[in-house]
């Protein structure tokens, strides 16, 4: 199919002075609306403004502009159809060949506005624009359509080789295109159910954006791909190999988990989706020292995040471990020079908080969707014992439950003031789950002398006392769990038996 004439009307102008000289150098006709038109004038270009091939001009405060018979029967006659030829004869149709079109910023807008349904979040719903994709993407046996800038220079290439658009090509190019407008109606779709409080309306669109294929998914035979439903992967990577599955999986976690701890220096290290050591500190390399020493054997080829600057301090001693990835929010140039010494060392950037967003799990052919689990305690909590935890076993506590909301359930952590050194994670009962935070504790004093506090934490209610009394033969001295068990009356007096200090949160970390 050869080109001849172009419909150009775009609000992204990247990349179209170039594409648009390229056209015009091919001898292709450019016809724009007013804008776009304005822009391709200023870039010397001889343009056709759609009033003259029209015959009509664009009214309503351009609301209306491409919404005309001349235009749309230019895009969607068929040319090897008699009749559609006789008709647009008839009537002055003037044949377009391609459409060039991207949409109003609707998303960028909304971003901006006070609340959803604001005058310059109405006027940034395109309506001529998706009229016209469609037209095209429907007769893309006649018409090539564009939506996207990075199509422009291989579309005008194969111009420039074949003097044509193959139809491999507008059939790809047709697929974009309805994406295009199909994402487009999604975002004002969602958006405006936003501003009704509809957060988990009857239907749920969601937008995928593809950021990058992966090698391959948990396992070699299973393929994979990350998509975001922003604009961007929350992670820069700086060095290192390319990311896995499993790899993103954990650097998303380790994150998760390193930002509970807001202002002291924290170290995180997951393996298995699962924290298997979480140390804070005086500086970074104090909190790394402790989160490593909770269980070497399982940190080993782990991901780690630092909730801080990482400095050529932290960097030299890491570099004295094998661990798959490294997250921070920043590193010092002496940090790199040391951390890219190591080839295959992932060192990862953290370029966004942690998100707010809904998340998604997939159950099949089915999803679960469920708000972030971003609080960590309801506004205080009680004490049912006879003893209650002195100051230090108390942030002890609190680093405890920090740790322990994100291990897998059943998940419980023995730590002393600042590091986890006994995680028991994924066990089908909490008595077991007691029973293999002990055991891991057991190898931790093996190398290491026995913390002067030891506290206990638990995602979720003891539904026994059995628990309890386990974690008082490790000489555990106060506990923190959410509470709510029909048997609570049994924990709090099994307690009470140990002089054990317990606190109730009210609130619980199930992960799955």
């Amino acid at each position: 199919m050869t080109i001849k004439r172009a419909l150009i009307s775009v609000s992204d102008k990247t990349g179209l002075g170039d594409f648009a000289k390229g056209l015009h150098a091919l001898g292709v006709e450019i016809i724009s609306t007013s804008g776009t038109a304005k822009f391709l004038k200023d870039a010397g270009l001889p343009v056709r403004d759609l009033s003259d091939l029209t015959g009509f001009p664009e009214i309503l405060d351009g609301r209306v502009k491409t919404l005309h018979p001349k235009v749309h029967g230019g895009i969607l006659h068929k040319r090897d159809d008699r009749e559609h030829l006789k008709t647009i004869k008839e009537h002055g149709i003037e044949p377009i060949d391609m459409l060039v079109v991207n949409l109003y910023p609707f998303r960028e807008t909304a971003a901006k506005a006070k609340e959803s349904f604001a005058p310059e979040v109405i006027e940034n719903i395109d309506i001529g624009g998706p009229s016209m994709i469609r037209s095209a993407a429907k007769n893309f046996k006649d018409v090539a359509v564009l939506c996207r800038p990075q199509d422009y220079q291989k579309v005008l290439k194969e111009m420039r080789d074949t003097k044509q658009i193959s139809y491999q090509t507008r059939r790809e190019l047709c697929v974009e295109a309805f994406t295009h407008t199909a994402a487009y109606d999604a975002e004002i779709s969602e958006e405006f159910k936003k501003g009704l409080g509809q957060k988990y309306p009857q239907t749920k669109i969601i937008v995928l954006e593809k950021l990058q294929a992966l090698r391959y998914g948990e396992n070699p035979h299973q393929a994979a791909a990350l998509y975001t439903r922003g604009k961007d992967f929350a992670f820069k990577q700086l060095h290192g190999k390319e990311l896995s599955y499993n790899n993103i999986l954990d650097a998303f976690g380790t994150w998760d988990c390193v930002s509970e701890f807001k202002e002291t220096p924290a170290c995180v290290i997951f393996k298995h989706v699962t924290p298997c050591g979480v140390g804070a500190g005086a500086n970074l390399k104090e909190a790394f020292q402790n989160a490593w020493k909770g269980d070497p054997k399982s940190a080993y080829g782990g991901i780690i995040a630092f909730n801080k600057n990482v400095t050529k301090d932290e960097a030299d001693f890491i570099s004295t471990f094998f661990v798959e990835a490294v997250c921070a929010p920043s590193y010092d140039a002496a940090a790199m020079e040391v951390l890219t010494k190591k080839k295959n060392l992932r060192v990862l950037q953290r370029t966004a908080p942690v998100s707010q967003s809904q998340q998604l799990k997939s159950v099949g052919q089915e999803v679960l969707l469920q708000d972030a689990n971003l609080q960590l305690f309801k506004e205080g909590f009680t004490c049912p014992t006879a003893r209650k935890p002195t100051a230090q076993e108390e942030a002890a506590l609190k680093f405890a439950w920090a740790a322990v909301k994100h291990i897998k359930s059943n998940a419980v952590v023995f730590t002393s003031a600042n590091a986890a050194i006994g995680i028991g994670a994924g066990q089908m009962s909490r008595v077991d789950a007691v029973k293999m935070a002990a055991m891991k504790m057991e190898e931790y004093l093996k190398e290491n002398p026995r913390p002067q506090l030891l506290v206990l934490g638990s995602d979720a209610f003891f539904p026994f006392r059995d628990g309890v009394d386990v974690a008082a033969a490790q000489g555990v001295s106060a506990i923190i769990q959410p509470g709510g068990s029909m048997r609570d009356e049994e924990v709090i007096a099994a307690c009470n038996e140990h002089n054990i200090a317990l606190i109730f949160t009210g609130l619980r970390h199930f992960r799955h």
